[in-house]
């Protein structure tokens, strides 16, 4: 253990004292949350250090209910002195809050009996490598630079780790604690032809140090991603087929991901209010979400209320089987918590996806673009048009023009439209290359007509 870190004994000890002090103070019932955080980031461009940062920090968050009243607060002073006032100060912000019957912990019989491993943690995470880090940043880049003449500048080259521990107890009785690490590799190089400049970027993510790919082959394919941009121009506009790469396509369950948690919808401010166990969807699509998925970027033994994670089919062969919800949702919705409820230190819970994706399909990419006679393979989107309300969606993007199944040039400066609701009943074609390098994925789609705004 790094000199100034504490256990994750201590970290309980903590959470427990801090609800011991509450109650004591008049709140008829309370949760907390105690994080403690390390972060380590190191940064190249052209081969020169640009950044080396190191970040350390323990927080604690507390929700107090009075009844039906509730206040959550946070604090860095984890002194016993300072706890008091803390816990005192939460307990009085809660009396002055109008009550609200859906407020409370989750019902005690629903709480997780059990921690599972579920492969989240690498000790090298809180032990960082100045020079390991800018070595692995270096390769990366250079690999990207030689690849190419026209390879002439650089955005930079990242390798990013961090370590937490969390820690939660809920005057139910309920305490638990779990650790968790990321690692992260990405470089951005830019290319020049004829005057003209583009750049691309790729990455590479894992809750491991050894799982990460090699930096080579991250520059490689951030070069070939870059170099195919050359020479972008923009196409009429029109309808046709639209193509989402798969790194693109998960913005799209993003989106859904937004629409399907509970939040969302007792607000009334998601296009799929009202529609569970409809078809939103054609049947090519099954979106699941996994929180005990092993090694996943979302992944945690119990949530941000001490519920059992779990898995939960969303949408089921095209229809919608499932939101995702905490507590307070549920209650306000009629339903049960489906174990998502995640929280800021400072912040209520509310329902939020763990590991959420689309399930991989038949199709490799190559049929999926050799199946379109003339549209538009997407590999960026820019801007934030979308409405999720009624589902409107209009973003700018950049890609690659197809013509009789084959890439003919790179397209760019065009903005795509439709609607959520419209675009999942269009998929035509469901790619086999899923990869979660994130807590939301999908594979590449293909949708049979969208909008295309360009010259």
């Amino acid at each position: 253990m790094s000199p100034g870190l504490l256990r994750s004994d201590d970290l309980r000890a903590v959470a427990r004292k801090v609800l011991e002090l509450a109650t004591r103070a008049g709140a008829t019932a309370a949760d907390a949350v105690v994080v403690q955080h390390a972060a380590f980031s190191a940064g190249v461009r052209l081969r020169e250090v640009e950044k080396l940062t190191e970040a350390r920090q323990k927080r604690l968050g507390l929700r107090v209910f009075v009844g039906e009243r509730t206040a959550v607060a946070a604090t860095a002073d984890l002194t016993r002195g300072g706890l008091a006032y803390f816990a005192s100060d939460a307990v009085a912000l809660a009396r002055a809050t109008q009550p609200d019957p859906a407020n409370g912990l989750p019902a005690r019989d629903a709480l997780a009996t059990e921690t599972p491993d579920l492969d989240l943690y690498d000790d090298a995470a809180a032990t960082p490598s100045p020079d390991a880090a800018l070595a692995r940043a270096r390769a990366a880049e250079a690999a990207a630079l030689e690849s190419d003449p026209r390879l002439t500048n650089s955005e930079g080259a990242e390798f990013s780790q961090d370590a937490a521990t969390i820690a939660y107890a809920s005057t139910l009785g309920f305490e638990g604690a779990y650790s968790s690490s990321s690692f992260y590799l990405g470089v951005e190089p830019v290319a020049t032809s004829d005057g003209h400049m583009q750049r691309d970027y790729w990455y590479t993510r894992a809750r491991h140090l050894d799982r990460l790919e090699e930096p080579a082959a991250i520059g490689r394919r951030a070069a070939a991603r870059t170099l195919r941009r050359l020479g972008a121009r923009r196409v009429p506009t029109q309808e046709a087929p639209v193509v989402f790469e798969a790194e693109v396509a998960r913005s799209l369950v993003g989106h859904l991901a937004a629409a399907v948690v509970g939040q969302s919808l007792y607000r009334g401010t998601s296009f799929l209010v009202g529609k569970l166990g409809e078809m939103v969807a054609v049947p090519l699509v099954t979106v699941v979400d996994d929180g005990r998925l092993p090694a996943g970027h979302g992944s945690r033994p119990f949530d941000a209320e001490g519920l059992p994670t779990r898995r939960t089919v969303v949408i089921e062969r095209g229809r919608l089987a499932s939101y995702l919800l905490d507590t307070y949702s549920g209650r306000r919705l009629g339903l049960a918590a489906t174990g998502n409820a995640a929280r800021a230190v400072g912040e209520a819970p509310s329902a939020a996806p763990t590991n959420l994706y689309l399930e991989a399909g038949s199709h490799t990419p190559e049929e999926i673009i050799a199946s379109v006679d003339r549209g538009l393979l997407v590999t960026e989107l820019i801007g934030f048009g979308v409405n999720g309300i009624t589902g409107d969606y209009s973003r700018g993007a950049a890609g690659l023009w197809i013509e009789h199944g084959e890439i003919v040039h790179p397209v760019e400066e065009v903005t795509i439209a439709g609607n959520l609701l419209a675009m999942l009943r269009d998929i035509e074609l469901v790619g086999n290359d899923l990869v979660l390098r994130g807590n939301i994925a999908a594979p590449t789609l293909k949708i049979r007509r969208m909008t295309i705004a360009g010259a």
